[in-house]
């Protein structure tokens, strides 16, 4: 019998290095891909818990100052 026989994860190869090292970097990459959609559902369930806090008039209310960014050129003056 020779020693590969025990060999069941193929680790003798050449390639499992390479394998290894690809694989490591992939749930890697996938564990910070899921850190940051944690830490956004996290915002995000913040901002749902700030707004339950609001009295339900001030979600129904209208904007305060809905033309505010809307500036007629007659109310320009320049001074010399």
């Amino acid at each position: 019998m020779s020693d590969n026989d025990h060999d069941y994860l193929r680790t003798e190869g050449g390639n499992f290095r390479l394998t290894a090292d690809v694989t490591a970097l992939m749930l890697k990459g996938a564990g910070y891909a899921a850190l940051f959609c944690l830490v956004i559902g996290l915002a995000y369930a913040v901002l749902i818990g700030i707004s339950n806090l609001l009295p339900e008039d001030s979600k129904f209310a209208p904007d305060p100052t809905p033309m505010s960014m809307q500036i007629d050129a007659t109310e320009i003056t320049v001074l010399a």
